[in-house]
């Protein structure tokens, strides 16, 4: 589903990216791992088509992304879901209107907001919390909000940046959980993570990324940095 073909990425003399080649099947619940500078976040920025590489190409369905117009982008988005650490919540808009509002920004009608929101919001088990502000909530039940928008558009590839970086040992697992049942569900996952604890026990396929370039990809198990 996601093919990675000879990825570079240059920051004037700085490489962010070196060369990188892997493929991710439809489906897959992938770990993507390494220090600080790895190139974990070029990487996520390229996929999301953030920003262009310097050389190389990814395939996603077949279809090279990197080459995409800005009219085709938008589009492209919509079967992408992205999931960062620190939430991205609109605050002065309720559970549901920050839902609401990744669909209202692509003209769908009050119909479809109506029928899709409740669904997502049941989904991440955030329904009841649905007339709620975010500083209302605590720091796991925004990342369900967060990841509710992400699924709005029901994408094929869901990508989480650090999902877990601001929560507590309990809150983290159940975004774990979570992810994990959106998986079994057909979504691919990629997870960008400093946890090596959730890794490990996961058991899942591990990327591992240091100075730019895989130096590791195992099909289970854990790493070490």
């Amino acid at each position: 589903m996601i093919e990675v073909v000879g990825l570079s990425k240059q920051y004037g003399d700085i490489t962010a990216l070196d060369n990188v080649n892997l493929k991710i099947d439809r489906g897959e619940f992938v770990f993507l791992v390494g220090p600080s500078g790895a190139g974990k976040s070029t990487l996520i920025k390229l996929l999301v088509c953030e920003e262009r590489p310097t050389s190389g190409k990814i395939l996603v369905a077949d279809r090279n992304i990197t080459k995409l117009s800005p009219s085709e982008l938008p589009f492209y988005r919509r079967k992408v879901g992205v999931v960062f650490q620190d939430f991205k919540l609109l605050p002065q808009k309720t559970v549901w209107e920050n839902v609401a509002f990744a669909l209202e920004v692509c003209d769908a009608t009050q119909v479809e907001i109506d029928s899709k929101v409740p669904k997502i919001l049941d989904l991440v088990g955030m329904l009841k919390r649905r007339h709620n502000l975010p500083h209302e909530l605590s720091g796991g039940e925004r990342q369900r909000v967060s990841i509710a928008r992400a699924l709005i558009h029901y994408p094929k590839i869901l990508i989480a940046d650090e999902p877990t970086g601001n929560l507590d040992p309990v809150n983290a697992w159940e975004i774990v959980d979570l992810l994990e049942r959106i998986n079994r569900l057909g979504t691919t996952v990629i997870f960008a993570t400093h946890n090596k604890s959730i890794v490990d026990r996961l058991k899942k396929r591990v990327i591992l990324m240091k100075n730019g370039k895989v130096v590791s990809d195992r099909v289970k198990g854990g790493y070490a940095i």
